[in-house]
């Protein structure tokens, strides 16, 4: 079983800066897993932001190229999202998943295990 469990959303202004963080329990380490940040604004679509596979692989969305890192630390057992310059479309919940799959993919087909979310809203 894997457990995960998002912090570190809120209120910033159009170009300020969040940091999200997903605390990972599970069976097995979460270096093994494929990690990745998913979002969801009302009235659209879960899109993928970005992900990691244990290789070091990396991939994000076009849309936040640039501005969003999507990051682990092995000895804390943490995922985090650094999103800088952040803009109002960036305005969602966003979640935390775990998946198996060797490749950073975005597409939620590949996660097997969700968060909760984290609220995040950017005010221009």
């Amino acid at each position: 079983q894997v457990q995960l469990v998002e912090s570190g959303g809120g209120s910033v202004q159009s170009g300020g800066s969040l940091r999200l963080s997903c605390s990972f329990s599970g069976d097995y380490p979460h270096v093994r897993y494929l990690m990745g940040w998913f979002r969801q604004a009302p009235g659209k679509e879960r899109e993928g932001v970005a992900a990691l596979v244990p290789s070091g692989s990396i991939s994000y969305t076009d849309s936040v190229k640039g501005r969003f890192t999507i990051s682990r630390d092995n000895t804390k057992n943490t995922l985090y999202l650094q999103m800088d310059s952040l803009k109002p479309e960036d305005t969602a919940m966003y979640v935390c998943a775990a998946g198996s799959f060797w490749r950073p993919s975005l597409s939620g087909d590949r996660y097997n295990y969700w968060g909760q979310g984290t609220q995040v809203t950017v005010s221009s």
